[in-house]
């Protein structure tokens, strides 16, 4: 492991080494700083133990499964059923049995120095650092501190619920054995793919208790609904405009959740074997010493496009999850870039005196190009705007349809295989502002409609980007072909 020089001097001092703190470590040290880097769990963080890696992991066997049947002359050869053993085990393996010896090794290898324990801020420039054994001590940094310490699960305040034993989504992608009766509350990305792999994996009851009238709330209206129509012939219920009253647990071990129409009404009890909360992120800021430079513990951080602080002077930047931006790790990581690129720069400006333009060190794709995929059957993938979100914003808009079942490519993916796709059209600059598909493997279509919307390229120049036959992506072709062109 690095060693690291207690009450030592650095360029640049990273609170976090999860896959943002990471980032930022990496890019400083490239740019010649030095760094190091503060962390008081596994270097990797969230992503790689409690998020995307063991979720991911968790979904895919079903998906290879469901694939499989969905495909005349292959589902002849599918003789059995999911093996939930199996499905941990390989789950457990991308997660490196939650040991982060590599990551380490990463950190090593470009020469960033990890310092083993919890990082605060002590005034302007100054960590301290708090082992979990061994006495505290404070580093110092010459440019800049970067604040990489995520966001944590939202507990709501239901009564009960701080007892009752309940999963957050690290107990969710973590668990090693699968529950007979889920409970689930919420209808966001987590809970959707939560209740997706463990039916997946055998549970014979899951149950989304859901606020809102719909399930992924922050898509376009079609998206939600088709993955509603998945789980209801998958035997998922969804009980829609219904909110969490009371938790307890049981002596015996059973969780019972008493729910009730949204407004009162209808009341009445379900049970599960276990409870997964999912209802949002919160700031991990309540503890990192906000309040010794003048700003509020336990809040979202505000930043400019370089990831500097507002509020927070010359020297404070935060990047990731907890600057509210886009909650994901691949816009963390981009954040994280630009965060590193801008503080060396910064710092050879300092250095030499040289006026830097600052927009070529700005992340400014967070604010209207965000894509994102949920690994739900049928998968969600979507950049940039939804319809409403652009009419809302005052754009003149078009949404245009197609059905990707119709396209040749899609009937060779999937007998049968049912998927669509919109693309938002900002009419008076004939750009899309938004692509969502909804289908078998349509997370591999988003980057091309990211690289469309990213680059504002106009439909005339699109139309001769000729998509390969016979594949998904045809219905590139047959969206610009609705559209008029």
């Amino acid at each position: 492991m690095p060693l690291i020089d207690r009450d030592a001097e650095y360029d640049v001092i990273v609170i976090g080494a999860g896959s943002t703190g990471e980032n930022v470590a990496g890019r400083a040290v490239k740019g010649g700083l030095t760094c190091a880097v503060v962390e008081n769990e596994l270097v990797g963080g969230d992503c790689s133990y409690w998020a995307c890696m063991p979720s991911k992991a968790l979904l895919r066997s079903g998906q290879v499964l469901r694939a499989a049947l969905a495909v005349d002359g292959a589902r002849q050869a599918v003789t059995g059923t999911i093996d939930s053993a199996a499905v941990l085990r390989r789950r457990d393996s991308f997660t490196s049995q939650w040991k982060d010896d590599s990551q380490v090794r990463w950190l090593e290898d470009h020469h960033i120095d990890l310092a083993r324990g919890t990082g605060r801020l002590a005034g302007e420039r100054r960590v301290i650092v708090t082992p979990a054994e061994g006495a505290e001590f404070t580093l110092t940094a010459r440019h800049a501190v970067a604040l990489c310490t995520g966001s944590r699960a939202s507990i709501p305040p239901i009564p009960g619920i701080e007892s009752a034993g309940v999963w957050t989504s690290r107990e969710a992608t973590s668990a090693q054995a699968v529950p007979r009766r889920l409970v689930i509350i919420g209808g966001g990305v987590v809970a959707c793919e939560m209740a997706d792999a463990w039916r997946t994996l055998g549970s014979e009851e899951v149950t989304l208790v859901v606020r809102e009238g719909r399930i992924l709330a922050n898509t376009e209206d079609f998206a939600g609904e088709a993955v509603r129509a998945s789980f209801e012939e998958r035997g998922i219920t969804v009980l829609f405009d219904t909110a969490t009253e009371r938790v307890a647990r049981a002596a015996n071990g059973e969780v019972s959740v008493d729910i009730a129409d949204v407004g009162g009404g209808n009341r009445r009890t379900i049970t599960g074997d276990q409870l997964l909360v999912a209802t949002g992120r919160a700031p991990r800021t309540d503890a990192i010493g906000l309040d010794t430079v003048g700003l509020r513990p336990g809040s979202w951080l505000t930043v400019d496009d370089t990831c500097r602080v507002d509020g927070g002077g010359d020297w404070l930047y935060a990047a990731g999850d907890l600057n509210h931006r886009a909650l994901l790790t691949h816009m963390g990581k981009y954040q994280a870039r630009a965060c590193g690129d801008a503080i060396v720069a910064r710092a050879r400006s300092e250095l030499q005196g040289d006026p830097l333009p600052w927009s070529q060190y700005a992340a400014t794709a967070d604010h209207a190009a965000v894509p994102q995929v949920i690994f739900t059957d049928p998968e969600v993938a979507a950049v940039g705007l939804t319809h409403p979100e652009a009419v809302k914003a005052g754009m003149n808009v078009r949404a245009v349809d197609y059905e990707i079942g119709d396209v040749s490519g899609a009937g060779l993916i999937a007998d049968g295989y049912t998927g669509h796709a919109r693309m938002v059209v900002d009419e008076d600059r004939s750009v899309i502002v938004g692509v969502t598909f909804t289908g078998p493997g349509v997370g591999d279509l988003i980057h091309a409609a990211t690289v469309a919307v990213v680059g504002e390229v106009p439909l005339e120049r699109l139309w001769h980007a000729v998509p390969s036959y016979p594949t998904v992506s045809e219905i590139w072709l047959r969206l610009l072909e609705t559209y008029g062109l």
